[in-house]
């Protein structure tokens, strides 16, 4: 992808194309790296939104995808974890092509409605399949951003602690933020459960009652939401409390 045709693209409106430059990478997982992007202009985001990022080709080729933002929403620089589609198009070169200093094209903030905001009070059950962890990074480093007391409960399911984003930053811990991992395919010895998918037990376990009324934001695979969202109703959370994200394997 053409590094220097991204200036010329640039165009206005109230979600106008952007140019962001790279300026540091940091590793995950073993599929996975948080880009850290300088976007003069950037308008700021809460923390939950997703952005739009488009590649052009020297030839005029150009193709996009959707990315959830990462960082906090009072960070200054744009961070996005990009988790490797083998067979993607954009996510490969994004890992291995992009160097420092490289121009993309953002636009966003996009979404209004799978947000947290400081001023949120309630129960906060987050509920993350994979990298559907990292608009909810995003909640719980805004949270930690802002000094916020309100309580947050985490749910992870993840393939296995091979594949676990933000591993050393969640390990440190946050007063306040209870996590709970399940793995689906392999456990490390210490796992309380055997690997296998979420399961309403889980839920009820590691999350909130629902006469609390927590809000519970759910992100990760189509499948993963629709069962994960499906489970808390059964469990007698109210649907208008639960916001769901999902992602498809666009590359």
């Amino acid at each position: 992808m053409a590094r220097t045709a991204v200036s010329r693209r640039l165009g206005g409106g109230p979600l106008r194309w952007r140019a962001a430059r790279l300026t540091d990478r940091r590793i995950e997982s073993e599929a996975a790296r948080t880009l850290v992007f300088e976007v003069p202009g950037w308008p700021g985001h809460v923390a939950g939104q997703h952005l739009d990022v488009r590649l052009t080709a020297e030839d005029g080729y150009s193709t996009q995808r959707s990315y959830s933002v990462a960082s906090a929403a009072e960070d200054e620089n744009v961070e996005l974890t990009v988790q490797r589609v083998s067979d993607g198009e954009v996510s490969p070169y994004l890992l291995d092509d992009l160097a420092l200093g490289d121009l993309v094209e953002l636009r966003g903030p996009v979404g209004g409605w799978f947000v947290w905001r400081p001023e949120q009070t309630e129960p906060v059950l987050l509920v993350g399949g994979g990298s559907g962890l990292v608009p909810l990074m995003a909640m719980v480093r805004t949270r930690r951003a802002v000094g916020s007391r309100t309580p947050f409960r985490l749910v992870y399911s993840v393939r296995s602690p091979e594949y676990q984003l933000f591993a050393s930053e969640l390990r440190r811990g946050d007063p306040g933020l209870d996590k709970t991992y399940v793995y689906t395919r392999s456990a490390p010895p210490e796992s309380p459960r055997p690997p296998g998918r979420v399961t309403a037990s889980d839920l009820s376990s590691a999350g909130w009652p629902p006469d609390f009324e927590p809000t519970c934001y759910v992100c990760g695979s189509t499948g993963f939401v629709e069962k994960a969202a499906g489970l808390l109703v059964a469990l007698g959370h109210h649907p208008g409390r639960i916001r769901t994200e999902r992602f498809g394997p666009s590359g």
